[in-house]
Order: C-alpha cells, then sequence, then structure tokens
C-alpha cells in the first residue's frame, strides 16, 4: 500500500471529516430519505432521488477518507530542523520579478490548501524548492512562463 506524508494537523482535519460525516450527515440522509418515501412514489419523487444522490457522494467520501487515513504516514515536523527545504517546512519566497514575497508550508496532497498557505509536496513550487536553502533562487514553471523565486526564509512550526 502506498503511504501518503501527512502532517499530525492535516491528520486531524481529515479525521475530523470523517467523523461529521459519519455522525452528522450520514444520520440526516437517512433520514430524509426515509421522509421523502413517505412521499409516495419513488419515480417521480425528486426529494427521494437529491437524497440518494447526497448519499452516495457522504459514502463516496467516507471511503475515499477511511482510506487516505490508513494509508496516511504521519510526519512530525516539530522534531524537523535545519536550513534545508523539506516536507512541513515554512518557506518565505519573493517573486524576482513583482517582489512580491508570499509563505508557504509543504505539506501531503490530502492536505493542501491554497487559501492557507499550504501546497502539496507534489506541487511545481514545492518540487522545485526541495532541497534548496536560504538564498538560493529557483525556477518554476508555469502556465505563462517560468517564474524565479528567491527564498528568503526557511522554518520549521
Amino acid at each position: 500500500m502506498q503511504k501518503f506524508p501527512m502532517t499530525a494537523e492535516g491528520l486531524a482535519r481529515l479525521e475530523d471529516e470523517l467523523r461529521h460525516l459519519k455522525t452528522n450527515e450520514r444520520p440526516a440522509v437517512i433520514r430524509a430519505i426515509a421522509e421523502a418515501r413517505t412521499h409516495g412514489d419513488l419515480s417521480e419523487n425528486a426529494e427521494y432521488h437529491a437524497a440518494r444522490e447526497r448519499q452516495s457522494f457522504i459514502e463516496g467520501r467516507v471511503a475515499e477518507l477511511e482510506a487516505i487515513i490508513a494509508a496516511a504516514e504521519v510526519i512530525d515536523i516539530s522534531k524537523l530542523s535545519g536550513s534545508q527545504v523539506m516536507f512541513g517546512a515554512k518557506v518565505t519566497l519573493v517573486d524576482e520579478e513583482t517582489e512580491e514575497e508570499r509563505t508557504w508550508q509543504i505539506v501531503g496532497a490530502h492536505e493542501a490548501d491554497i487559501k492557507k498557505g499550504l501546497i502539496s509536496i507534489s506541487s511545481p513550487v514545492a518540487r522545485a524548492i526541495l532541497g534548496k536553502k536560504v538564498g538560493d533562487v529557483v525556477e518554476v514553471p508555469a502556465p505563462g512562463g517560468a517564474k524565479s523565486y528567491e527564498i528568503t526564509a526557511v522554518g520549521f512550526g
């Protein structure tokens, strides 16, 4: 079985989502299906079909989360240190063209969230900066052409 690197926080978020689906969403959709069945002919019952679709989505997501959690390899980033970019690192990059500064944390693919500054270890940016140090300049392939970034900070925790 393939293992997925993941932070403890990322695993906790996935476990919370799974728990919510099993304890809240699943029972709610079962009640909705039972309620819709009382309305008569199921072949033309839009509420019934919508509830069944929702149930299908929930069961699919539960199965997906269980598989991801079973294959998670939790990496304790609190024990990591150094000046080299690796999984779990918080890296500050400066776009050499626009001088825009962004800080990203490199996390597992199943916990990445651009809005929260979490990028997947398999993303082009992460792949370009892995193993690099402060002061290094990296080139990242982008749809509009390659972009250059300077690494200005690397930290953990």
